[in-house]
């Protein structure tokens, strides 16, 4: 799938993945809005990540992310959801070791 759609999906996808995760572990939490902007970036980036991983590519449908219709547009949200929960939860845990520090 060509165009700007794929990138959209992976930043709404990926902010409510930030969103959630903040949300669930509030420890990790960065505020709302720095969760969702954690979990949009998270969510862009390890989506581009994962279309370099040979296994990960093929699922999400492409090598460089504008490939193969409503399927891969599904894998690439799975992706990012999980991708912006991820960065999140990494930012807020350095964050939070950073300041006990």
């Amino acid at each position: 799938m060509t165009g700007i759609l794929p990138y959209i999906v992976q930043l709404i996808l990926g902010a409510i993945g930030g969103w959630v995760t903040g949300q669930a572990v509030k420890s990790v939490s960065l505020g709302t809005l720095g969760n969702v902007v954690a979990g949009a970036v998270g969510g862009v980036v390890l989506t581009w990540i994962a279309a370099y991983i040979p296994g990960i590519a093929g699922w999400i449908g492409v090598g460089a992310l504008d490939g193969g219709g409503t399927s891969a547009l599904i894998g690439q949200g799975i992706v990012s959801l999980i991708g912006g929960g991820v960065l999140t939860a990494i930012i807020g845990a350095v964050r939070g070791s950073m300041a006990k520090s």
